[in-house]
């Protein structure tokens, strides 16, 4: 099964490969541009922090495993899912870095996979496990922002 880190790494990839393979018209110059490194930088920030929780709370960084607690602290206070909301915001990073249309697909289409078919199987997954806990989670947080 294919998770969310696989289809964030395939389109970015695919953003970069179609940013060199078609020439569009640049929406975005120098020094604007940089602004997607920023942007980046903050995510990866946010990355670290996420990750730190999870092993803070000594529960897999996997959803094809089961985790053991529920992390709400930090970040996850204010997103249910902001390890993807994270990856999303790096393609949308890496989207204004290159300054081409094309690549700002990336991030819409990366939010629509894992919106249809990620999310509401890990949702199941973590109702079945942590039961009303999660479900009272679920009512008083939002699944993106």
């Amino acid at each position: 099964m294919t998770d969310g880190q696989d289809y964030f790494i395939i389109l970015l990839i695919m953003s970069v490969l179609l940013h060199f393979i078609f020439p569009v018209p640049v929406y975005l110059s120098s020094p604007f541009t940089y602004c997607g490194l920023l942007i980046i930088g903050f995510d990866l920030v946010l990355a670290t922090w996420s990750r730190s929780l999870f092993l803070k709370n000594a529960t897999t960084l996997q959803p094809s495993e089961e985790p053991t607690s529920l992390v709400t602290l930090g970040p996850f206070r204010l997103s249910r899912n902001p390890i993807y909301l994270r990856m999303a915001a790096i393609l949308f990073g890496a989207a204004v870095v290159m300054g081409t249309l094309v690549t700002l697909l990336f991030p819409v289409i990366f939010v629509a996979l894992i919106e249809f078919f990620i999310i509401p199987g890990e949702e199941r997954k973590l109702e079945k496990i942590f039961g009303e806990w999660y479900r009272e989670y679920k009512k008083s947080v939002r699944r993106w922002i």
